[in-house]
């Protein structure tokens, strides 16, 4: 048995066995001159096949993952080589290599999850609270939009009908008499939705380094995922207070006690998050959370003695719509 390594081409196998093979000759020829040996029927069963190469196969079908096409390219040296097309004319490719998916993933879902925050805190400070709600609130359809270039994770037509409808619902809730004339105002509402295209674009990276770790249970890799998110994170913010804000820094570390509380909490429900980016679509997920508006609006009437208005109790209904077809639909 001759180990395959990463690097491993056909002709760089072919060698090697060309090389054993010579070698097993003459360790064999000897023993069979002398009678020594005696020939075995080969097992049928075991055998594979495979037909005569064409020029036509080593077409990169750019639909497969990553680490097919790797394997596709390091198959298809020397010969017929690995080919793809570009402005309409013939491009060989000679080598591939796969980039670490779980790093470059959970990267990007650690990264745009700080930057929509900030985004986010930036366009409530212009004094648009409602506005930065009702345009972060679009997220799961950008998280359809990204997860589909990103990550090949198609919806059906009417998912994303669901999904519109239920973000709909959504920003119709957050608005309040006389509120969307501040939708007029450009500054928070570019801050507003790109706020919502990190976070969905953070949860879509989350997603990918989840779905990148093999041969482990998707509660093991959304742990993992978590984990790491949490870690870099951590370490990002920490460094940024120590060179920008090192009062707040040590203000923070001692008032640990209350802050180990919070955080577990905060991870705990983040593990759950996870756990449902492992199992399905972002925009899935994303839009089945917008149920958490009912909550607040029953907190609202029966806590707090709020009466829902015509507004809301349409952009309610639009929520429960959305989301019964998302889950009522197979």
């Amino acid at each position: 048995r001759v180990p395959i390594q990463p690097s491993d081409t056909t002709g760089t196998l072919s060698e090697q066995l060309a090389t054993l093979g010579a070698q097993l000759l003459i360790d064999t020829l000897p023993h069979w001159l002398n009678g020594s040996l005696s020939a075995q029927t080969q097992d049928e069963s075991q055998v594979t096949t495979c037909r005569t190469l064409t020029k036509a196969d080593g077409k990169i079908d750019w639909s497969r993952g990553a680490v097919e096409i790797e394997r596709h390219v390091r198959a298809m040296q020397p010969w017929p080589q690995a080919w793809t097309t570009w402005q309409g004319k013939p491009l060989k490719i000679h080598a591939t290599a796969v980039a670490d998916a779980v790093s470059v993933n959970g990267a990007v879902g650690t990264l745009t999850q700080i930057a929509a925050t900030a985004l986010m805190l930036a366009a409530m400070n212009e004094r648009s609270f409602v506005v930065t709600t009702a345009y972060i609130k679009t997220e799961p359809i950008l998280a359809a939009l990204f997860g589909f270039v990103f990550l090949s994770d198609h919806l059906a037509w009417w998912k994303l009908l669901a999904i519109v409808i239920a973000t709909s619902g959504v920003v119709i809730t957050a608005i309040r008499p006389g509120g969307e004339r501040s939708f007029a105002d450009l500054r928070p509402t570019a801050l507003g939705l790109a706020a919502a295209a990190g976070f969905a674009l953070s949860a879509v990276g989350y997603r990918g380094a989840i779905l990148a770790i093999p041969d482990v249970s998707f509660v093991t890799a959304a742990t993992f995922t978590l984990m790491l998110g949490l870690g870099v994170q951590t370490l990002v913010l920490a460094a940024y207070l120590l060179l920008r804000d090192r009062k707040t820094m040590f203000a923070i570390l001692r008032m640990w006690k209350p802050s180990m509380l919070a955080g577990f909490m905060g991870a705990f429900a983040s593990q759950f998050w996870f756990l449902a980016f492992a199992l399905t679509n972002v925009a899935n997920v994303r839009t089945l959370a917008l149920i958490e508006v009912l909550f607040a609006q029953a907190i609202s009437h029966y806590k707090f003695q709020q009466p829902a208005t015509t507004r809301e109790l349409a952009g309610i209904a639009l929520i429960v719509l959305g989301v019964g077809l998302l889950v009522g639909i197979p």
